[in-house]
This record gives C-alpha cells, structure tokens and sequence, in this order.
C-alpha cells in the first residue's frame, strides 16, 4: 500500500509540476539543499539460515545434534515466526519509510550535469531470519536500519526544465539486532554486536525545476550494505538438563549461534524537494 501511494504521488507530481515550470531551460550549476521522502522495501533472502559454532573456535559451520540427528532439521525461513510449528510458515519481513535532508553541488557542460551531493535519512526497514529447531523452538534474528548516510557522484541530462540522473557511491547505515526465541531451556546471551554497516548506493532519478528555485524529483535506489551479525551464545541455565544439544560434547559450555547472512540490501523509492541557489 506504501509503495503504491508513493508511486501515485510521484505520478502525480510530474504531471502537474510542467504548468509551474519556468518557461525557459534552467541552468543547473550551483549548490542546492532539499528533503525527501519514500517508501523502503527489504531485499528478502529466501536462503539465509543460522550458523553454529559448537566448539567456539569462531567457525559457523558446525551442526547441532540430538540423538535423533539434525536438531535445526525443520529448516529455516527469512522472516519472523509466527509459532514454534514450522509449517506454519513466517511473516515477511517489514517494509518502511523513511525522510531525510540532502545537499550538493551541480556543474552543467551544455545539456551534461555531473555532481555530488551527501545525505541523510532515517529509516524503519526490518530483515529477518528464524530457524527452527525439533523441540519445536524458533529462534529469529532481526536487523532494522534506522538510519543512513551516503555521499555520491552524479551524471545526468538536462532536457528543457528536466534532469535525468544517474548516481551512485558510498553508504554507511545503523542498525538496531534483536534476538527473539520460544526456547526457555537455555540462557541466550549477546556476546558481540553488529550495530552498523557500509557499501554502496546506485540508482536514477528525473528532477524538475519549478521556478524560482525549486525543483521537485522522483528517484530510485538500490542500497547494499555489510554488516556482521551479533553472537548469541546458547547456555546453560543451571537448570539446562543434561544432553541438551547446545551444551552436549564436544563443549559443555555452550553454542554461539549468528545468522549467516553479512548482507543488508534495500530499495528505495523517492519523492522530494531541493532549493537551488
């Protein structure tokens, strides 16, 4: 529903902004400050499940094991669980919004714009994973973005009182983890975090002088960012009974667990609003 009203608000404001648009090409050179505003969409990963490290050597690719075998052997899903019964499936991962503040700088070359400009949003994104394990017990990791700085490079167009873009650089976000379970059986606690990431933005956009400064702009991006999962170590409680799968040999101490996933990705679609100097 969020992505649809922002597609119809963008729609909407390049049809009506021609009728505002000064009569005459603008010249794009100089510096500009604006806000924005959008809708985020989480690249869900299908795939993603959780890493075990049994005998905390750091290495993720050990398996928990019961007398009966695999004890995570119901799977996993890339979402959040909505019971201890895997076949009842995972609710999909929120999307969100997101608003922010820009500024840059633009040079025109005959109809050629390049630039650069530096950004900030906060956001409301979420990506999770659970797993399942016999028990039955889920155990969920979430990650929500909640904020982003970028600084990029731009290239675009002018075509009467409309610039078409390119761009694309650097991205840095911050993150809230969250670990969330049904097993009440062992002790879960959060030996490292990973509460931050960067990589990189790409993406387009058209933006559309109106006059006496302003300009309105639709835009898309792609956001990837790295940033490692916290470390939940499964214990013991003290009243943990014995032969339990997380505090068997080759390690009674316990079982540090991650989600196997480094990667955040978003995408992101734009509405918003610059003043040019």
């Amino acid at each position: 529903m969020i992505k649809t009203l922002a597609c119809s608000a963008l729609a909407l404001a390049m049809v009506s902004t021609p009728a505002l648009a000064q009569s005459v090409a603008p010249d794009w050179s100089g510096p500009y400050i604006g806000i924005f505003g959008g809708y985020n969409q989480s690249n869900d990963d299908g795939d993603e499940n959780l890493g075990f490290d049994r005998n905390l050597d750091g290495r993720y690719g050990d398996q928990v094991t019961t007398a009966l075998g695999n004890a995570f052997s119901p799977g996993f899903c890339g979402g959040t669980a909505t019971s201890t019964v895997p076949t009842t499936g995972c609710r999909d991962d929120n999307d969100g919004v997101e608003a922010g503040v820009r500024a840059g700088y633009d040079m025109q070359f005959g109809n050629f714009v390049v630039g650069a400009l530096a950004e900030y949003s906060v956001n409301n994104v979420q990506d999770s994973v659970t797993g399942f394990s016999t028990t039955p017990a889920f155990y969920t990791f979430t990650r929500e973005l909640e904020s982003t700085a970028a600084a990029r490079l731009k290239l675009g167009y002018a075509a009467g009182p409309a610039l078409i873009y390119g761009t694309g650089g650097y991205a840095y976000g911050k993150f809230e983890n969250k670990f969330r379970t049904s097993n009440q059986a062992n002790s879960f606690t959060e030996t490292s975090e990973g509460d931050d990431g960067d990589g990189w933005q790409a993406g387009g956009g058209v933006e559309y002088a109106l006059g006496r400064g302003l300009t309105v702009s639709g835009e898309y991006l792609y956001t990837s960012l790295d940033v490692d999962s916290p470390v939940i170590r499964v214990g013991n409680t003290g009243t943990t009974p014995p032969g339990n799968p997380f505090i068997s040999a080759p390690n009674t101490t316990g079982t540090d667990m991650i989600r196997s996933n480094g990667k955040f990705g978003t995408h992101m679609f734009r509405i918003g609003m610059n003043y040019r100097f």
